[in-house]
């Protein structure tokens, strides 16, 4: 018998959805940031949104609790532990005024990332269409992409408060599409809920047969007095869409991956199958851990973040002020979106001199999507001293 001899240093080839989807963007940023400090480079990084405070203490100790606990070490359940379910009913109940049955309207996810990538998954067929935010985060276009779909941006206009119009996509589009990714507060602008928005998008969903998938990462962090709804407050939502929570930012619980997704039964009902096939679950320890971080008694260390992300806020937006670039303070989230100066070509470009001239890293806005063009974010989550230090850097050149 003969056998074919594979070559020795061969190199295996990526599948062709993988080669269909550029670099993630924030592991290029961390790629740079390693190759200016290896070179010696003071870098700061204002590229990446991952809270620089620790998890609230309350939260740390129900987990120490809950690894102890034999009961927790075994496989979890997809469909998640009963306590942080209810947690996450009472929570809704008590912050946005939204009832769910804990038995078929909510279920944990490993991240908000993994959440709504694996809705790609679940609810796109070939040639299919995920209307998606631009800019966004972009999982909202490369998590189409990977499942074999397209994804069709749907710019974010600043005169309307940088929310689509719903009205200029076309037929076509709307015959085709399954999902429509939104974001409020918005990832990366900044930008608060525009009136009207979440009520027109339901009309479309419930017209055309699209999903409509709310990231809600950023609810928590909201300044001057404004307080985010959630998307299934809204009436009808329920009947058309959910809803994906993330601990991560208002908890500090990043590298926790502890989500939720909540909403259209039947949909979390397609989302388990998908899931039961692909991963064993949310750690039961996390899922503990996260029903103590949606408790009441949680609320003061929420008011103590958002008061220290207003101030840098205002820290960023003073000093780039002063420097002549003309950006408006943001009622959410943790992220200045700022215009590129007008001698620049790009924003890739203006980054790129920024990082060179000064070692402060920020995000270019076309990183994600089109419509970013023209600007680049800035995150706040860098301690006082660093931040400071950042924007003056920028000031002087």
């Amino acid at each position: 018998m003969r056998f074919t001899e594979t070559r020795l240093g061969a190199h295996p080839r990526p599948s062709k959805r993988l080669e269909r989807i550029p670099p993630y963007l924030f592991a290029e940023l961390e790629r740079q940031i390693r190759a200016k400090r290896a070179a010696g480079v003071d870098v700061i990084s204002l590229g990446i949104g991952d809270p620089d405070t620790p998890t609230y203490a309350p939260i740390v100790e129900a987990m120490r609790a809950a690894v102890a606990d034999l009961g927790t070490h075994r496989y979890p359940s997809n469909r998640g532990r009963r306590e942080f379910r209810e947690a996450v009913c009472a929570f809704y109940a008590r912050r946005f005024g939204v009832e769910l049955d804990p038995e078929t309207e909510v279920m944990p996810a490993i991240g908000a990332k993994e959440c709504i990538f694996n809705l790609n998954l679940a609810f796109l067929n070939p040639d299919d269409v995920a209307l998606a935010a631009d800019p966004g985060y972009p999982v909202y276009t490369g998590g189409p992409l990977l499942a074999g779909a397209q994804a069709e941006p749907m710019p974010l206009i600043p005169e309307f408060g940088f929310a689509p119009d719903l009205d200029a996509i076309s037929a076509e589009s709307l015959g085709r599409s399954r999902l429509m990714f939104l974001n409020y507060p918005n990832n990366p602008t900044g930008a608060v809920l525009p009136e009207g928005l979440f009520e027109r998008a339901i009309e479309l969903g419930r017209r055309h047969g699209i999903l409509v998938v709310h990231d809600n990462a950023y609810s928590e962090i909201t300044y001057d007095g404004y307080v985010a709804p959630s998307f299934l407050a809204t009436p009808g939502a329920k009947e058309v869409g959910v809803e994906v929570f993330s601990l991560s930012k208002g908890y500090n619980m990043t590298g926790w991956r502890c989500a939720a997704i909540v909403g259209n039964a039947q949909a979390i009902e397609h989302y388990w199958r998908l899931k039961s096939n692909i991963d064993s679950g949310l750690f039961d320890a996390v899922q503990l851990a996260g029903a103590t971080a949606l408790g009441p008694e949680l609320d003061a260390h929420v008011g103590a973040m958002k008061a220290l992300y207003q101030r840098r806020r205002d820290l960023v937006c003073n000093a780039l002020g002063r420097a002549g670039v003309t950006v408006s303070a943001p009622k959410g989230t943790i992220y200045i979106w700022a215009p590129v100066p007008a001698e620049f070509s790009s924003s890739a470009d203006y980054c790129a001199h920024v990082l060179e001239r000064t070692g402060v890293v920020i995000s270019p806005g076309a990183a994600y999507g089109p419509s970013g063009e023209g600007f680049f974010r800035v995150s706040l989550t860098t301690p006082d001293d660093r931040l400071r230090e950042a924007v003056e850097r920028l000031r002087r050149l």
